[in-house]
């Protein structure tokens, strides 16, 4: 029991401040993978790809993974469901109290100097966190980390990751063939090429 309500607290607190959307859930599932031992951050570059893949809200997919992986580590199925409910709705529930609250006072809300000048300031607040998140995306997907501490070397650099982040930029944006395609064609090839070079 006290996994779940822990799960559902962890889950809280990220839909809480994680403003800016689902992106912006990445450094706290990072600090969530140090803090609580349920994953590795390793882990949470597969969940962006399966949270990518998956058609939803990133946030909340992440959210049903974590909570259906967590729940999993402690017994069969009926817990890892269980966990990934208690995940879902610990991460959402922020949002509906706060658009809740914000629905019946939004008239008075709407001219007011104060709360326009509070959006103005998370506005940054909210770059800087999917900043962050793309940028710890890129470099755990184009780079060995475990391997910087010992100092930048070309024995960092993940090989794999460059050529296909090359390839795919050059489909997506030179070659006139291709650049028109549905994005979900080719978070499909990188599946397969994924899959096929072990990465």
């Amino acid at each position: 029991m006290m996994l779940y309500l822990r799960l559902f607290w962890e889950f809280f607190k990220t839909g809480l401040f994680a403003v800016g959307g689902g992106m912006a859930t990445i450094p706290f599932l990072y600090n969530m993978a140090d803090a609580t031992g349920w994953f590795t951050r390793n882990d949470v570059a597969n969940m962006i790809a399966v949270g990518e893949s998956t058609p939803g809200p990133i946030g909340v997919n992440m959210a049903t993974y974590v909570g259906y992986v967590t729940g999993s580590n402690a017994g069969g199925l009926p817990f890892a469901i269980l966990g990934a409910v208690v995940a879902t709705i610990g991460l959402i529930t922020p949002s509906i109290i706060i658009i809740l609250i914000i629905a019946s006072f939004l008239k008075s809300f709407r001219d007011n100097r104060y709360v326009d000048s509070a959006f103005y300031g998370l506005r940054p607040a909210s770059t800087g966190l999917i900043a962050a998140a793309g940028l710890s995306v890129v470099v755990s997907n184009l780079f060995f980390p475990e391997a910087m501490a010992e100092g930048f070397s070309l024995a960092v650099l993940n090989w794999k990751g460059w050529a296909l982040a090359v390839v795919l930029w050059a489909l997506t944006n030179k070659v006139k063939q291709t650049k028109k395609l549905h994005p979900i064609l080719f978070i499909l090839a990188s599946a397969v090429v994924g899959v096929l070079w072990g990465m």
